[in-house]
């Protein structure tokens, strides 16, 4: 059974209920538990014994450089209009590919590639073809249409010649960075960008032959209201991309200074962030569109929606996927890397990652082991996440362990959940929802050992 095909089930009164901060989930343990003691030395134990591996690999590589700053964004990125700086970025790039690919080898098949950032396509057409031209003679990139290979795209900073030569270098999937087609609400987030504009891209790349094309929006910036939400949801379902991901803005000034820009007074409330998102799901559900969770709609002929489907959706830092490899590398600064064992990442900033790679050391600088617990709740998070049920006797098969036992307390959390109709406990599964669908980050959240000291000034809220 397809869940993400049942309607979605919008009560308000349950959402602001469970509307509290924490983590979307890309990893378990998250991001904030990675130890500072976690070096090079560390990430190399990571990948013994994988020499000889042939399983698949997945990469992905971080540009950080944005030609202009986008006052909502969180991401690490480096804002500048110095292209000779990406030179250089690209010149240490190649150094850290190099060791990499010393370290784990150049067999395993790469299945997944994604270039993100920052703004990928800051750098030159002959830069985006050097850098590609030098992964591929590091690692063994396929000519495959089965592959994911995507990149995050500025509609901004590309025309229609450039989609040609970044399909031409082995990218099959784009996303395009919308956010919102009112220009009112692009003044208020510095991000001013036609819809005329992206149409035309959208069209060059359905010419081109890409394989899939996903448009990102974000609900609750300056100025948004149902009416002009309601505008910019018509105006891209007219360019039917395959997948939407539809992001809440988190406004989390303390932690990021661009936001400091934004005139609070002008954010929707939190009463009107949920018109918003009710408003949302009424429009894509009723176009075709499934919502698979964690803020994502596909068609139902998407890769996405058949490998849940299947039980075979997977996520990581990239989100969902259907090619992902056990096993991720990290490429570029504040990248990270994952594998069976554990997580590490990259230096967070250019003068670090620079002098660590000068001293021909990968440029790791913090991370963790993953213990037998923090592997049993990451399975059992991660299924939630992607199948929206947990099969409990598999847990217990795969762990040896009795679910009742093991998870007592987290079971007494999950009974509140199902008396509000978030969770259906059954006998060897649990199942979310069409209401619970709304609140997956809570639901997970009970299976997260780390979280209370942690919750409020680390993670957005999950609406």
């Amino acid at each position: 059974m397809n869940r993400a095909a049942t309607p979605l089930n919008f009560q308000r009164a349950l959402i602001e209920k469970y509307s509290v901060a924490g983590p979307r989930y890309t990893s378990y343990p998250t991001a904030v538990q990675f130890s500072e003691g976690f070096g090079a030395d560390s990430y190399r134990q990571l990948w013994t014994g994988v020499e000889k591996s042939t399983a698949a690999l997945s990469l992905y590589v971080h540009i950080p450089f944005c030609e202009n700053i986008c006052y909502y964004c969180a991401c690490n990125k480096v804002v500048t209009r110095q292209k000779h700086k990406a030179r250089q970025y690209l010149d240490y790039l190649e150094k850290e590919i190099r060791l990499q690919s010393a370290l784990i080898g150049k067999n395993r098949p790469v299945t997944q590639l994604h270039w993100g950032g920052g703004t990928p396509t800051f750098l030159s057409a002959a830069e985006l073809t050097e850098l590609m031209y030098h992964i591929a003679s590091h690692f063994n990139l396929l000519d495959d249409p089965q592959r994911e290979y995507s990149i995050e795209v500025d509609p901004r900073t590309v025309d229609k010649n450039i989609l040609a030569l970044l399909k031409g270098i082995g990218f099959n999937r784009l996303s395009f960075g919308v956010q919102d087609f009112d220009e009112r609400v692009q003044e208020a987030v510095n991000r001013v960008q036609p819809f005329e504009q992206i149409e035309a891209l959208n069209t060059a790349a359905r010419d081109l032959g890409f394989s899939s094309i996903s448009i990102d929006l974000i609900y609750g910036l300056p100025h948004q209201t149902p009416e002009s939400l309601r505008h910019t949801l018509e105006q891209a379902l007219a360019l039917k991309p395959d997948r939407i991901a539809f992001y809440n803005y988190a406004h989390m000034p303390h932690l990021f200074s661009s936001q400091r820009s934004i005139d609070r007074l002008t954010l929707p409330t939190p009463s009107e962030k949920l018109a918003l998102l009710e408003l949302a799901n009424a429009v894509l559900g009723t176009t075709g569109y499934l919502h698979i969770g964690m803020d994502h709609f596909v068609r139902a002929e998407d890769g996405l929606a058949q490998a849940q489907l299947r039980g075979t959706l997977q996520r990581n830092f990239q989100g969902y996927s259907t090619c992902m490899a056990a096993d991720l590398v990290g490429l570029g600064v504040s990248a990270i890397s994952s594998t069976a064992h554990g997580y590490a990442q990259n230096a967070k900033n250019l003068t670090e990652y620079y002098g660590l790679i000068d001293a021909d050391k990968l440029p790791v600088t913090r991370g963790l082991c993953l213990s037998r617990d923090d592997k049993i709740r990451r399975a059992a998070i991660m299924q939630m996440i992607c199948n929206l049920s947990l099969d409990t006797s598999a847990l217990e098969k795969q762990y040896g362990i009795c679910f009742a036992d093991y998870f007592e307390r987290e079971l007494a959390e999950l009974e509140r959940l199902a008396g509000d109709g978030l969770v259906s406990i059954e006998p060897s599964r649990l199942i979310v929802t069409s209401t619970g669908r709304f609140l997956l980050r809570n639901i997970c959240m009970v299976f997260d050992r780390y979280l209370p000291p942690l919750l409020q000034r680390s993670f957005s809220k999950a609406i």
